[in-house]
């Protein structure tokens, strides 16, 4: 297939494209600026130019391709909605794929429940808009639409994950938002770009997957881990919600959301197998332990 990878100089989008090619298929990949096309093209990438604050040039992009895999986000319903929008509009009736890449923070607090891709949705603020932009990609008439709601991803030393290393080894401690009591779904982030593959060649139309990798594991052991992994000796300090707000505003409380989720449909449906390690050893000595 010839795909169209928006954000493919990002953390998920580059896993993807990586994966995209090595199953075999012609990826493209969308570039705003030269820096971003000198990335790709470094890595054998054919660089479309390309930017979401332009949607109707988005829209001209997607004719001759096979399939969109979108993985950018500007993490603005200003951006974001319009640029979705022209390019579903562009493949409009052509049973085309496109893949969106939401998140589990559209869930909101799970309260302790282990919850799916059905169960009702409570979205934080952070991503209040992000369910009708979901909406839009599954029904969108005559398009293969599917949504990827991924957990929290790990892997390759980056990722949300490396803001606990960060502030274990600048402050010596790990530090977390909240009481570190709540759960993170986490998914490794070369399995979750395995599952785009997947989702590309054989979800059906109108299909919503859960990325995550086992149980939840709570913030406090993660953040524990971290420390560990950043020479720390698993120091950690939390940081009270209220303060975290006044630096991280709404992410702050995405950050404390108590959330567990099954991933049974995508293993059911397409045979997803998470092969990654877990993120308490890549922290401790994967990835994040190698800086």
């Amino acid at each position: 297939m010839k795909i169209l990878v928006t954000g493919a100089t990002g953390y998920i989008g580059g896993a993807v494209v990586d994966a995209l090619k090595q199953a075999g298929h012609q990826v493209l990949g969308l570039a705003r600026s030269e820096d971003a096309r000198n990335k790709l093209t470094a890595r054998g990438i054919p660089a479309v130019a390309g930017d979401m604050a332009d949607a109707k040039g988005l829209a001209a992009l997607v004719k001759d391709l096979d399939a969109v895999v979108w993985t950018a986000t500007a993490n603005s319903e200003a951006v974001d909605a319009p640029a979705v929008a022209a390019v579903l509009d562009a493949l409009k009736g052509t049973n085309k794929a496109f893949v969106y890449t939401s998140g589990v923070w559209v869930h909101g607090d799970t309260q302790g429940a282990v919850v799916t891709e059905d169960s009702p949705l409570a979205a934080a603020a952070l991503v209040a808009w992000r369910p009708a932009v979901e909406q839009r990609a599954l029904n969108t008439p005559g398009v293969r639409g599917v949504v990827i709601r991924p957990g929290i991803v790990y892997g390759r030393a980056v990722g949300i994950p490396s803001m606990l290393t960060s502030s274990a080894k600048q402050d010596g401690a790990a530090r977390f938002v909240g009481t570190g009591e709540n759960h993170w779904p986490v998914v490794f982030v070369e399995d979750l770009a395995d599952l785009y593959v997947r989702a590309v060649e054989k979800a059906p139309a109108g299909t919503v997957l859960v990325a995550v990798q086992g149980p939840a594991v709570k913030l406090k052991d993660i953040a524990q881990a971290a420390s560990e992994g950043a020479g720390a000796g698993g120091k950690t300090v939390a940081w009270p919600l209220e303060e975290a707000r006044k630096q991280f505003g709404a992410f702050a409380d995405a950050l404390a959301l108590d959330q567990r989720f099954s991933a049974q449909k995508a293993q059911s449906l397409l045979g997803w197998t998470p092969k990654g390690p877990g993120i308490i050893d890549e922290l401790r000595s994967g990835s994040y332990a190698r800086g």
